[in-house]
This record gives C-alpha cells, sequence and structure tokens, in this order.
C-alpha cells in the first residue's frame, strides 16, 4: 500500500506548479546569512503548512476512514495529537515574533484518502526535522537555540512513529539526520503553497527548479531518468544521506544511484562533485524512499 502511495505523492508533488517555484526559481540567490527574525518567520512558515495539512485532513478523514484503508483504530488519535503539536508550534512561534510574525498562506496537498494522507505525514514531518537541523548552525542566541532543538526533536519522533508504528517501515534512515539548506527545505515546501497574503514578510530564500526522477520510487543501484531545466553538460547528481554526500555523474540526463541506499534520501543536481551548496545546485530536492527490514544495517 505505501508503494503505490509513494508513487502517486511523487507525480503528484513534480506536477505541481507552484507559483513560489516558477515565479522566483532563477532568481539572484541571496548570500546574506538571515537574521533570527527571518529563521523564525522560516520555521514558522513551515509550521503554518503543517498545522494546515493537520486541521484540513483530520476533520475529513474519521476514524473509520483509516480502519477501512487498513490502519488500527488508535491511529487517528495519534496524528490529532500531532495536529496540536504543530498548532503549538504556531502559537509558540507566533508569540515570540510578534507583530512580525508571518501568516498562513493557502495550501493544496495531494492528498485523497487516509493512506496517502499518512504517506505525506512522514515526508513533511522528515522535511521538517531536516529543516530546523539544517537552520541550527545560523541560530547565536542560545534560548532561540533549545527551543528550536526541542521542536526539531518532536518532529523527529513524529516522523518515527509514522514510519515505524503506522507504516510498518524503517524508524529512521542511518545514525544521522539529513541537514539541509534555507533554499532547498523553501523548494520542498513550495509546490503545496498557492498564494500567501502580501503582508506576509519576505524572506531571502529562493526555491530551485523542480526535479523530477524516474522511476519515482527506484531501488538502490538503479539507472534513473533525471527531468529538469538546466543545463546537464558536466553535472552530477548528489544524494544527501545523513551527514553525507554522494556524487554520481549525469550522462544523457540519466544517473546509476549508489547501492546501500536506506530511508530517505534527498538528491540534488549540482554542478560540483565535491559538496552541494546553494550556489552550485542546479535543480532538487527529490525525496527518494528506500525501505528496509529490521535485519538491514544501517549502510
Amino acid at each position: 500500500m505505501k508503494f503505490a502511495t509513494l508513487v502517486a505523492l511523487a507525480v503528484a508533488l513534480t506536477a505541481t506548479a507552484s507559483p513560489l517555484r516558477s515565479k522566483r526559481a532563477l532568481a539572484k540567490r541571496d548570500t546574506t546569512t538571515p537574521n533570527a527574525t527571518q529563521i523564525l518567520n522560516y520555521a514558522l512558515t513551515l509550521e503554518h503548512l503543517e498545522d494546515t495539512f493537520y486541521k484540513t485532513y483530520l476533520a475529513k478523514f474519521t476514524e473509520s476512514d483509516f480502519t477501512d484503508a487498513g490502519f488500527a483504530p488508535w491511529v487517528r488519535g495519534r496524528f490529532v495529537q500531532i495536529g496540536q503539536h504543530e498548532a503549538e508550534h504556531v502559537a509558540f512561534l507566533t508569540s515570540a515574533l510578534g507583530s512580525e510574525a508571518t501568516a498562513a498562506c493557502n495550501y493544496s496537498f495531494p492528498v485523497t484518502d487516509a493512506a496517502s494522507f499518512v504517506a505525506l505525514s512522514g515526508i513533511l514531518e522528515g522535511v521538517g526535522s531536516s529543516a530546523y537541523l539544517g537552520a541550527a548552525q545560523f541560530i547565536s542566541d542560545p534560548a532561540v537555540l533549545t527551543a528550536a532543538g526541542s521542536i526539531l526533536v518532536t518532529e523527529g519522533r513524529h516522523q518515527g512513529w509514522v514510519q515505524a508504528a503506522v507504516e510498518k517501515e524503517a524508524p529512521w534512515s542511518s545514525a544521522f539526520e539529513t541537514p539541509q539548506t534555507f533554499d532547498e527545505v523553501f523548494s520542498l515546501a513550495s509546490p503545496f503553497i498557492t498564494s500567501c497574503p502580501s503582508t506576509n514578510p519576505a524572506l531571502p530564500f529562493v526555491a530551485f527548479p523542480n526535479l523530477t526522477v524516474t522511476p519515482a520510487t527506484p531501488a538502490a543501484g538503479d539507472n534513473i531518468t533525471l527531468a529538469f531545466s538546466g543545463n546537464s553538460t558536466g553535472a552530477f547528481l548528489a544524494i544527501l544521506h545523513g551527514l553525507n554526500q554522494t556524487f554520481v555523474p549525469i550522462s544523457n540526463n540519466s544517473a546509476t544511484l549508489p547501492a546501500g541506499l536506506q530511508g530517505t534520501v534527498y538528491a540534488v543536481v549540482s554542478n560540483s562533485s565535491s559538496a552541494v551548496a546553494d550556489n552550485n545546485t542546479i535543480a532538487g530536492p527529490a525525496i527518494l524512499q528506500f525501505p528496509f527490514d529490521s535485519s538491514a544495517s544501517n549502510p
């Protein structure tokens, strides 16, 4: 069930043309370190998205919708608790920012039933964990860093519960979570955002062009086809997994995935073969899932 659902989600996400992505994809990148207010509003932007996601679909799907999809009767109740956590995150960040707080946007999610809701929940919680982890290096205030770390741990617990207890998959990918840059996370979030209030404060982040991978759910070691706007000559497919970055050459818009990939990894197209950075990223990230059973060791 999860395999088919992830395929459908991958197709839906890559087909979504967010106005934030399409209008800003080729904009010049701001290399200035964001200030504390911008970082908190970045976090609040993600929390608004998650909060709306849970409010929207928990109001739509009943306990019987979850049990009919093959989930245990208690699953919906736990998602209600996760939704309450996200609402508390919104309230906490909004209070901290006061009059400078960004407001919720309008969103569109590729959810059609309880199964696709569960699958997308796991993806969103994983992106949230990577976002807080990637932003940590820019937070100089110890109190703010502690608060962000507290949210990060909870987001990681959400993701682990969804993947292990609900989807019966691996609760983690490796010994380390994958940190992502502001622009990488913005690229993953932007397909869900259809419009935002004009009064929202501008954030210095830009979405990369979309990266589509075929097949949508490949296996480690597979040859995959890549679709993206930009020059692929001399480019590499960078696989971000944990604290590691693995680079494979791209030839005729195709690349061969490394063996041994497990869990959730992120792929970007880069013109570097040594270290991914916003200024050398051409497209992405794409989210790739590599399930593994409990007897498999981490790569």
